[in-house]
């Protein structure tokens, strides 16, 4: 139990009205330091309307979140009004937070009996990260401190606002979350062992066939059917769904998972339903290929099987089930069920494949993308479905493999997902897009990754084509992978058409052109890092081209009539979507949280919308333009300013760069061995290997670029660190995916870019006259994820429509792109806006294409 110099103590005691008593006067403030230790998530139940009456319409979702002040810990719920914050990744563990307001509140679990004082967080004001104050993670170990009052838990934490009995994963439905799952997968394997010592260790036959369980059920003769089946199935599992997660708002079930098994004995296959505690029981401990023992289960009607057939249910009560995993060793050899098959097909093999037709892959990872979230097509919508985008390389074509993956229930492979991994993907569908094809998931796709010993564990590693894969493999050197590995930023895939009529007939016509103030709203409605594709008709007032971390220093071209345009003439309106804003607005990468000022949240307010920024009219196009190196050698202005960028630069073709120069990352000489990574990887296939690489730095090749200093700057917002894709560091490879994944935070300048120039436009809605501000990417002719793009003549018309510069000619210079700008002074143009949320304050819109409206 904490003591009185508790911040907590000090600050709960001072009007606690009586235990589990909520009432306006128990409200209190505690305005010290505190930090958030852990938020948790899970889907609210049927006693919501009672802990939070006013807020019946505030969304499925609770967050309960553990604080702390270096003294002890508090658990708490928040108030649905601040679930905002955690959506849009603002509050987040190990942030400091002030001015936290409290009040008391009913628990609602029952297995945690010892929390008689239980808080609720009315509002609170959330801290920047290089602010001082209070005591920092890195000075107290925070879970070894002690709990609060009478809060601490007896057992496994468990949701305070609900009858769950475990707690979702922040950012998605599909995978599991908390050391539960694994505590309890070992304690439930450990009993079965003890059981399974019981019995004959070779030459075991099963009781019963999934052929007679069939029959029996199906065509009448339900005696062996009826009820709890108590005689022995031995199967192997063939496929493994990912989890599914049916919690409903007006249902109490405390653990409302259910997991899929495709089974197969000699006689058949059948489907097994794990339901409930029996997923956190067993769901990580089973995997395609184990041979399992089955008791205790129910033979039930397929619910979804389109001809009659029969599923298994596997539940924790009424009957418990018996699972126990068996050696092959002790299954007599004529009752042994067969082992899984595998479709392997290669890049090439892959551009013949149809719709929706199965395979599996393996290929060498390259290009490992952002995770995103994309809200779910079913009929709730509500859902957000996480996924990255892959490319696997396997030498079979010039085409790698694209998968766009989602969340499989496998968490730690996937955050293994680095490049120069040897990746296999299996249960995948083809989808077919105008010219392209893509993978993705099925319900039971399964990836395996190099350096968590799967290869070596599964019987695919024996197969031809995986043979053949390695073959080649072993011909690649390092430093030449090294080159083209990309690990995150924007990406898009497949490349959006070239044509506006070619984009309304994949959009079916309706592209859903919104006016500027809707596209604010609609931005502002994204949560963390949710990606969503908008329309709108425009024209461009501005383009900027800069280089990352010299946004002080830019060429820029500005349309002079616009610049001149009242932006509060009511006639035609002209309002800008302002930047910094506590609530998130429209801009190329980020919207800046002003510095040293906390950002206090209640329930917020829409933003307004701001003037736009005014710059000299005479200004209006710069008529100093970059020269070549030789020519800026002989040339000394004073308008004029030095700085570094790559001369080899990267270029991307639809948003992927491959880098060119050599990267920041080789490999030391080890007796003539190019191959130690790739090698590496191949020998998992033999044996479970685990080893680190030691690798050097090479510096890049850079020269100089000079740059405009015009009168008066445009104010753009600097291109946000996620957008760009980063060289892929072997070295540091743990702490670049963990800056990836979802919920990392990206420091500039730690990784070294792809890309460290852009250009921003700024486009005024057709419509209402609102400013946005954009990115564009043009460098994005020459990547591999895609065939090369069709040639054009590189004016700025041909450039927007391709969203690329051409891949058969030399791109123009910066300054004669910025040159040439004068091109679109009053052109109308059908825009396409990729936005993502990235967290915070920042949002990232990135112009992918902008098609000349003709009339």
């Amino acid at each position: 139990m904490a003591g009185a110099g508790c911040v907590f103590h000090r600050t709960l005691t001072r009007s606690r009205s009586g235990p589990n008593k909520a009432s306006p006067s128990s409200a209190v403030v505690c305005r010290e330091f505190l930090y958030v230790v852990d938020l948790q998530r899970y889907s609210r139940d049927q006693g919501f309307p009672v802990y939070f009456p006013q807020a019946v319409l505030k969304g499925d979702d609770l967050y309960d979140a553990t604080l702390t002040d270096g003294e002890c810990r508090l658990r708490v719920t928040l108030d649905p009004s601040l679930n905002r914050l955690v959506e849009r990744n603002i509050l987040q563990p190990g942030l400091a937070v002030m001015n936290a307001t409290f009040s008391t509140a009913m628990t609602a679990c029952p297995a945690a009996p010892g929390e008689r004082d239980s808080y609720r967080l009315v509002s609170v004001e959330v801290k920047d990260e290089d602010e001082d104050g209070g005591v920092r993670r890195s000075d107290v170990d925070w879970d070894s401190l002690p709990w609060f009052g009478s809060s601490e838990p007896e057992g496994p934490l468990v949701p305070l606002r609900a009858s769950r009995s475990v707690f979702l994963p922040l950012w998605n439905n599909v995978d599991y979350s908390g050391e539960v799952w694994r505590e309890a997968a070992l304690a439930d394997q450990e009993a079965a062992d003890q059981e399974e010592d019981e019995e004959p260790e070779e030459g075991r036959r099963p009781a019963v066939t999934i052929s007679e369980l069939r029959e029996s059920f199906l065509y009448g003769r339900r005696a062996v059917t009826r009820g709890t089946i108590q005689r022995e199935l031995i199967v192997r599992i063939i496929n493994k769904s990912h989890l599914m997660y049916y919690g409903k708002t007006d249902r109490n079930c405390e653990c409302p998972y259910k997991a899929v098994l495709e089974v197969r004995d000699r006689t058949g296959s059948v489907c097994v339903v794990l339901w409930n505690s029996v997923c956190v029981s067993w769901y990580r401990c089973l995997k395609p290929g184990d041979i399992i023992s089955l008791r205790r289960y129910r033979v039930k009607q397929h619910y979804q099987a389109e001809l009659d057939d029969i599923e298994i249910s596997v539940n924790s009560r009424n009957p418990a089930a018996r699972i126990s995993v068996l050696p092959e060793s002790s299954v007599s050899p004529d009752c042994l069920p067969p082992a899984p098959t595998y479709s392997f097909y290669n890049s090439k093999e892959l551009l013949d494949r149809p719709n929706d037709a199965l395979c599996d892959v393996i290929g060498l990872l390259t290009f490992s993308g952002r995770p995103e979230r994309i809200r779910s097509k079913d009929s709730r919508g509500a859902e957000l479905l996480e996924y990255r985008w892959l490319r696997l390389e396997d030498g079979t074509s010039d085409q790698p493999i694209m998968v766009k993956l989602f969340s499989t229930s496998q968490p730690e492979t996937h955050l293994r997902l680095h490049p120069l991994s040897v990746i296999v993907c299996t249960r995948l569908k083809t989808i077919r897009s105008s010219d392209h094809s893509y993978l993705t998931n099925t319900t039971y796709t399964q990836v395996y990754c190099t350096g968590l010993g799967h290869h070596s564990e599964m019987s695919y590693r024996k197969l031809r084509p995986v043979r053949q894969f390695l073959q080649w493999l072993k011909s690649q050197d390092d430093e030449e992978v090294l080159r083209r590995a990309l690990i995150g930023g924007f990406f898009i895939y497949p490349p959006p058409p070239v044509s506006l009529e070619t984009y309304m007939k994949d959009r079916r016509g309706e592209l859903g052109f919104l006016r500027g103030a809707e596209l604010q709203r609609e931005v502002e409605r994204l949560s963390y890092r949710e990606r969503h594709t908008f329309c709108i008709q425009a024209t461009v007032t501005m383009v900027t081209y800069s280089c990352r971390g010299e946004e002080d220093r830019c060429l820029f071209w500005t349309d002079r009539a616009s610049s001149l345009c009242p932006s509060s003439s009511s006639s035609s309106p002209s309002s800008r979507i302002p930047y910094p804003s506590p609530s998130p607005s429209l801009s190329s990468s980020s919207l800046l949280p002003l510095p040293s000022t906390p950002r206090s949240f209640r329930p917020p307010l829409s933003s307004s919308s701001s003037s736009s920024p005014s710059f000299s009219p005479s200004s209006a196009v710069s008529k100093s333009t970059p020269r070549t190196p030789e020519h800026r050698a002989g040339r000394k202005r004073k308008q004029l300013l030095q700085a570094e960028t790559p001369t080899k630069r990267s270029v991307l073709r639809e948003a992927a760069p491959i880098p060119y120069q050599s990267p920041r990352v080789t490999l030391q000489p080890e007796q003539n061995n190019k191959t130690v990574i790739l090698f590496e990887a191949s020998m998992e296939f033999l044996e479970n290997t685990n080893a680190d690489d030691n690798n050097d730095e090479d510096e890049d090749d850079e020269d100089a670029l000079s740059f405009v200093t015009a009168p008066a700057l445009p104010t753009f917002p600097p291109v946000a660190v996620e957008t760009l894709p980063m060289r892929y560091d072997h070295t540091r490879r743990e702490e670049q995916a963990a800056v990836v994944a979802l919920g990392g935070s990206v420091m500039p300048g730690r990784f070294d870019s792809t890309l460290e120039d852009y250009y921003n436009l700024r486009l005024r809605a057709l419509s209402d006259g609102v400013l946005i501000d954009t990115i564009f990417l043009p460098h994005a002719s020459s990547s591999s994820t895609s065939p090369l793009l069709l040639p054009h003549s590189n004016t700025w018309t041909s450039i927007l429509s391709h969203g690329a510069f051409s891949s058969h000619t030399p791109p123009p210079s910066p300054g004669d792109l910025i040159a040439m700008a004068s091109q679109l002074t009053n052109q109308r143009l059908v825009c396409v806006l990729e936005a993502c949320h990235l967290g915070g304050a920042l949002t990232e819109l990135v112009l992918s294409r902008a098609f000349q409206l003709t009339s």
